[in-house]
């Protein structure tokens, strides 16, 4: 997956971000306005209609964060980003005519959620099918959906305690990894060169049961002192990493392995013929 892969809107180029902590895509919001409006300075016209939609300014002030694209000049610069959901929010302020096509083509990019929403399988499906094409034993796949479904009852649990923000997420996802693995998320990728792809779309059984183990302690510990906010879930968040932490040196210790590998699931690099 390309975490800054352009996509196309009626001619239009929609710059957008793949945060992968989160497993979300975030659409650059002046392009989306440009693509809607068609005007000559969309970052003006987003500016009025937050003066002229006082709630729309508060909802994206709120919910919106600033995510690193690349510019035309092909630099990187921090621009406001939407997810699927705040678009949709969005275009509800916007008198345009694209606004139905546009989030038909929401749709077309990727947004399944929207439909997974009232039929769940649907994404489970999906996602079976997908790491079956691409190698995965039933074995692993299993492990994997097992592990996304402790995820999803932990980010569930932090949603309902004040963790609203994309960064709240990521930064207390990278704090459980970081005290189980002994490594952030970055540098695990690193490890296992990865670049845009999905670090646990790429973790051995190992990884993927300690990084399970860690978010489970986690969520048990935050359940049990009704941890909220931000500080006291980090808090959680170390504990329960130290539990999987303890288990995984405890492992190693026996088979002289380490869980944190470098084992990935990239197509081998082919050699370029040389020209003789």
């Amino acid at each position: 997956m390309n975490e800054t892969a352009l996509a196309v809107f009626e001619n239009h180029k929609i710059r957008r971000h793949y945060d992968e902590n989160t497993e979300t895509w975030y659409f650059s919001i002046i392009d989306v306005v440009e693509a809607l409006t068609v005007s000559v300075n969309p970052t003006d016209y987003l500016k009025k209609l937050r003066k002229r939609d006082v709630e729309l300014g508060v909802y994206i002030g709120t919910n919106c964060p600033q995510v690193e694209m690349v510019t035309e000049t092909g630099k990187k610069r921090k621009t406001l980003g939407g997810s699927v959901q705040h678009i949709l929010r969005i275009i509800q302020s916007i008198p345009s005519p694209k606004a139905e096509p546009f989030k038909r083509w929401l749709a077309k990019v990727g947004y399944e959620r929207l439909q997974d929403m009232s039929d769940p399988a649907r994404s489970l499906d999906r996602a079976r099918e997908f790491w079956q094409k691409h190698g995965r034993s039933e074995k692993w796949i299993q492990q994997r959906m097992m592990g996304q479904e402790t995820r999803n009852k932990l980010t569930d649990y932090w949603k309902d305690h004040e963790i609203t923000k994309e960064d709240e997420y990521a930064l207390l996802t990278n704090i459980i990894h970081q005290e189980w693995s002994g490594v952030s998320v970055k540098e695990h990728k690193d490890i296992k060169g990865l670049k845009t792809q999905n670090l646990r779309d790429h973790m051995n059984e190992a990884e993927l049961i300690f990084t399970a183990l860690a978010e489970l302690s986690t969520r048990q510990i935050a359940e049990s002192v009704d941890a909220t906010g931000v500080p006291e879930n980090a808090e959680a968040g170390k504990k329960g990493g130290k539990i999987a932490k303890q288990a995984r040196l405890e492992l190693e210790s026996k088979t002289g392995k380490s869980v944190v590998t470098g084992e990935n699931y990239l197509p081998p690099v082919q050699k370029q013929k040389q020209i003789k």
